[in-house]
């Protein structure tokens, strides 16, 4: 019989959940959601992404955590630091291909909260120069160093 009670054990927990789902029943309850507060948080993204989708999507959660914290540049900050194959969307020259993104990505800025950086070596590596990138965007020495200093400064990190 005692070894008889683990295998019963074993067989109630895997056939209990399929039983009360079965029967439309929610053994563990229902989820609960949660209202938190998320404001004074400040976040250095890590980004180096190959396509306008995968960048766009960067830009939907940095909207997003912008907006969860109340897109208040005294006690919210979040930095974009851009060191791969999307700076190509960045360039002056390829405003007409990328011209949605970037209309989307300058105004992300415009409350003050949302910044971008981008590796003056990676943007060297695809051939650009400071003077060839838009106007909202700061060029920095080196990704790596940039996002360490955030991290020293407190934020959090975020890779994409």
């Amino acid at each position: 019989m005692a070894r008889l009670l683990p295998v019963l054990l074993a067989a109630a927990t895997v056939l209990l959940p399929a039983v009360a789902a079965a029967a439309g029943n929610t053994p563990w309850g229902r989820a609960e959601a949660k209202d938190i507060d998320y404001s004074n948080q400040r976040v250095v993204f890590d980004v180096a992404v190959a396509s306008v989708e995968r960048m766009n999507a960067v830009l939907d959660r940095a909207s997003y955590i912008n907006n969860l914290n109340g897109g208040n540049p005294f006690d919210t900050s979040i930095v974009l630091v851009l060191h791969g194959d999307e700076i190509p969307f960045f360039a002056i020259e390829n405003l007409d291909r990328y011209q949605a993104l970037m209309t989307r990505a300058q105004s992300l800025t415009v409350g003050g909260v949302i910044e971008f950086r981008m590796c003056r070596v990676a943007a060297r590596g695809h051939g650009y120069e400071p003077e060839a990138i838009h106007g909202f965007v700061t060029l920095v020495p080196m990704a790596e160093a940039e996002i360490i200093r955030y991290q020293h400064r407190g934020y959090a990190y975020l890779q994409y």
